[in-house]
């Protein structure tokens, strides 16, 4: 069974994000970059099932600039056995990676796409929906659970009244939660060993994808800064400020 795991090059989570100075778009200048953390879920799982035996291969794939392949490599060190990067510049919206993905699906014929549901720079969570779309498979998202046999998958998911369980069948994409897993740390052996594993690179205009933005982005700019809190005397302060000044009650 062949998986096909896509990973997101994003700024670090531990990074404070800021604007450039003219607003039209997130400084990235100088920024550490690293894997979106839904798609180190991902690429967690994606070891896991070929650890299990369940998977044969699995193949990392990335939809960005040259320096994606960064990203990539690391997933070779963490156990993918070979990596693709759709190389491109241009500002990708959610249905232009979908639309990437998919023609790497029609090229390698996955059983299994396993996505991290979102990035945490768009925060879109709308790739893996718009894939299986695309795609015509089915699909199970905010994955906490999977369990693969006999041609199908049976996938828990995060919903709003607690946890639900889906039966899928093969192919199929999938999308992580947070409690899918913990990813394991690359060690210094594997990190030398994802130098030689192969990395291939392909273009849009190779897949014949349509990348124009449906979108136009106006303006960044930074939340406004809250006020600090208050210390109130007693409960009728409270009550006084609840009522006169926030008036929420």
């Amino acid at each position: 069974m062949k998986v096909l795991v896509a990973v997101k090059r994003v700024v670090d989570y531990n990074v404070k994000v800021r604007p450039l100075s003219d607003g039209s778009s997130v400084d990235l200048n100088n920024v550490k970059m690293s894997i979106n953390p839904f798609c180190e879920i991902a690429v967690e799982e994606a070891v896991r099932l070929k650890e299990q035996g369940v998977a044969t291969e699995v193949v990392a794939v990335s939809v960005g600039p040259q320096q994606a392949q960064e990203q990539i490599r690391t997933s070779l060190a963490l156990g993918a056995d070979r990596g693709i990067l759709v190389n491109t510049d241009a500002a990708l919206e959610p249905l232009a990676i979908a639309k990437c993905l998919k023609a790497l699906c029609d090229k390698e014929s996955p059983d299994l796409v396993i996505l991290g549901k979102q990035a945490i720079d768009g925060d879109n969570n709308q790739t893996g929906q718009m894939l299986a779309a695309l795609a015509g498979y089915p699909q199970g998202t905010f994955a906490s659970e999977v369990n693969i046999a006999d041609g199908s998958v049976k996938v828990t998911r995060e919903v709003d009244g607690g946890l639900q369980t889906v039966d899928l069948k093969l192919p199929v994409v999938v999308t992580t939660d947070l409690r899918l897993n913990e990813p394991r740390y690359a060690s210094l052996p594997n990190i030398m060993k994802a130098k030689k594993k192969p990395l291939d690179t392909v273009t849009t205009d190779e897949l014949g994808v349509d990348i124009a933005p449906r979108t136009q982005l106006l303006k960044v700019e930074p939340p406004a800064e809250r006020a600090a809190g208050i210390i109130v005397e007693d409960v009728a302060q409270l009550m006084d400020k609840l009522r006169n000044e926030a008036k929420v009650i």
